[in-house]
């Protein structure tokens, strides 16, 4: 079986924010890190070279593939930032509905600036998908 692509590596999540040219969007990938070291207690590692992430989990799909992911994370794409939150577990419908301007796909929120959405239902979803993802492990 092929080995995960995105795993933790020591590449500096300073020279990953510094390199994003926007500053808007620079500071909003600052803000997203204190958010989500908070909700976790980890400090921002990276994973492959695009992806902030907080903590691990081990996961097992029924195909048998298996391995290490991020608890939660993000990364500062082309258009939008993407949370990588599993959202498609659900459990955070009501907080989704009270966001503001975002997109869902495939377990990621997508948001082009923080300044578009209620930080506070941002930092309640954060806060219960970290609650959710450990309580089911």
């Amino acid at each position: 079986m092929a080995e995960n692509k995105t795993r933790q590596n020591d590449l500096s999540v300073s020279d990953y924010v510094d390199a994003i040219t926007d500053p808007v969007r620079r500071q909003d990938c600052l803000t997203l890190i204190e958010l989500m070291s908070v909700a976790t207690g980890h400090q921002a590692r990276m994973w492959g070279t695009s992806i902030v992430g907080f903590d691990t989990r081990h996961y097992r799909y029924e195909s048998g593939r298996e391995g290490d992911i991020c608890l939660i994370g993000f990364a500062s794409r082309k258009q939008d930032l993407a949370l990588y939150l599993t959202l498609g577990a659900g459990g955070c419908d009501d907080l989704l509905a009270d966001l503001g301007k975002h997109k869902l796909g495939k377990g990621c929120l997508y948001i082009k600036r923080l300044s578009e959405i209620d930080l506070s239902s941002l930092t309640s979803i954060i806060e219960q998908t970290v609650i959710r993802i450990r309580q089911s492990a």
